[in-house]
């Protein structure tokens, strides 16, 4: 039997959160796992929410090399997520799905919090 595996050490000022804020499937982890090791922009995915969009808000995705004081980070199925407080209150509960399909295909939020959203799926309003 293995020893367990050493804690990891939170920068200061950020807290571990769990999937009940947001959870990635294998699809969507395994291109992050992609992603992340082509741009070679940091090791961490940041998601947040803007105003903007057709609805209202708007999810924007991006590759950070550290998680900033006040973020939340979520380990979901081998990813890193960080999330700022502003936008746990938006995404609780969200999934983070990857489709493959040509037409229609990329990321895809199952936001349970929104009331309503464009088609395009990256905009939604509360």
């Amino acid at each position: 039997m293995s020893a367990p595996a050493s804690p990891i050490t939170l920068p200061e000022g950020v807290r571990e959160g769990n999937e009940n804020l947001v959870r990635l499937t294998p699809d969507a982890a395994g291109k992050v796992a992609a992603l992340i090791a082509r741009e070679q922009q940091g090791e961490f995915l940041r998601i947040a929410i803007t105003g903007g969009g057709c609805n209202g808000l708007s999810y924007k995705m991006k590759f950070v090399p550290e998680a900033r004081r006040g973020d939340i980070l979520v380990r979901s199925a081998g990813a890193v997520v960080v999330v700022d407080p502003k936008t746990a209150l938006y995404l609780k509960g969200t999934v983070l799905d990857y489709s493959h399909q040509m037409v229609g295909g990329g990321f895809k939020f199952s936001n349970p919090n929104a009331k309503a959203s464009c088609s395009c799926g990256e905009s939604f309003s509360v």
